[in-house]
C-alpha cells in the first residue's frame, strides 16, 4: 500500500486566481461569517470571520498546460473557495481533507482523458490504491458528490 498526498491548488495558480480567475473575473473577497467553507488553498474548512473568495478554477486545464497535453472536452471549470490573501498552504501531515462524506475519485490518463471514477465512502490509501491500480492513471481528482465540485488532486508518485 502506498501513501498518497492531497495536493492543494498550486501557489502560483492561487496568485493568478486572486487577480483573475479561470473565467476571467476579478476576485471578490468577503468575510465568511459562519465558517465551514472548504478552502482549496490550505485544504481545511474556513473559520468564522476569515476573508475568503469563491473563484472559478479549471484544475485539468492547469494540469494539462503544465504537462503539455490538451484536455479537450474534459476541460471544465467550477467554483472553489480560497483565502483572499496568501495563507501558507496545508498543515504538514494533515492527511486526506474533506473526508467526512461520500466522494468521487475521478481518474485521468496522461493524455487528459477520464478513465472512470468511483464513489467512495472513505478517503483512504485503499481508495487511492484502487484508483491507481490501472497503470494508465496518472491523476485523480477528488470531488464532492452533491455538487461535483473539485476538492483536491492526487498524482501518481
Amino acid at each position: 500500500m502506498t501513501t498518497y498526498t492531497a495536493r492543494p491548488v498550486d501557489p502560483t495558480a492561487l496568485k493568478e486566481l486572486r487577480s483573475a480567475d479561470d473565467a476571467g473575473r476579478g476576485m471578490v473577497p468577503y468575510p465568511d461569517e459562519e465558517g465551514g467553507a472548504p478552502l482549496r488553498c490550505c485544504l481545511r474548512r474556513s473559520a468564522p470571520g476569515e476573508r475568503i473568495a469563491l473563484v472559478s478554477y479549471a484544475p485539468l486545464r492547469r494540469w494539462a498546460a503544465e504537462t503539455g497535453v490538451e484536455p479537450g472536452a474534459y476541460d471544465e471549470r467550477g467554483p472553489v473557495f480560497v483565502h483572499a490573501e496568501e495563507c501558507g498552504g496545508p498543515a504538514a501531515g494533515s492527511g486526506y481533507p474533506f473526508a467526512g462524506a461520500h466522494r468521487v475519485l475521478r481518474r485521468y490518463s496522461a493524455e487528459g482523458y477520464i478513465l472512470g471514477g468511483e464513489l467512495v465512502d472513505a478517503l483512504d490509501d485503499e481508495a487511492f490504491d484502487r484508483a491507481f491500480a490501472d497503470p494508465a492513471v496518472v491523476l485523480v481528482h477528488v470531488r464532492a458528490v452533491e455538487y461535483g465540485c473539485f476538492f483536491f488532486e492526487v498524482r501518481r508518485a
